[in-house]
């Protein structure tokens, strides 16, 4: 299985991104992955570029305030069952301020919500990604998630 993230905007702070490389530098020890950063505008731009970028046969994660929200041990169970689907490859999309157009939201497969609390872009990257490290060491057996 291989994740690809798509999401609006760079992480510009320099301790957001160090969160952000750090667990991506442990995500990668679970899974191969891809980002892809588009360029903020207005939403309905934002929309097309981001299904511009989609592959057409990637399992779709919406983050989204709507979306289910779950455990870790739940997130975990979920990747387990793409895993046993032999899905081949999930995106990870992550709108902008005004969230995405309602063409992004249809091709969703599954809608995630991190919270019901608002985040900051930053902040939803490193969340995400290290909701994810978290599920593989729950996959996997290892100790971090105590």
């Amino acid at each position: 299985m291989k994740f690809r993230f798509i999401w609006i905007g760079k992480t510009k702070d320099k301790n957001w991104r160090a969160l952000q490389d750090e667990y991506c530098q442990r995500l990668s020890h679970f899974v191969k992955f891809d980002i892809t950063e588009i360029k903020d505008g207005p939403k309905e731009t934002e929309s097309k570029r981001i299904l511009e970028n989609l592959n057409q046969s990637s399992f779709v994660c919406l983050l989204d305030v709507k979306g289910r929200s779950i455990s870790s041990p739940d997130l975990a169970k979920e990747i387990e069952k793409w895993q046993n689907r032999a899905v081949k490859e999930v995106t990870f999309i992550i709108g902008g301020a005004e969230g995405v157009a309602s063409e992004v939201v249809e091709t969703a497969n599954f809608s995630l919500s991190l919270s019901f609390l608002t985040f900051t872009h930053d902040m939803a990257r490193v969340v995400l990604l290290e909701q994810l490290y978290r599920a593989f060491t729950i996959i996997k057996g290892f100790p971090y998630q105590k």
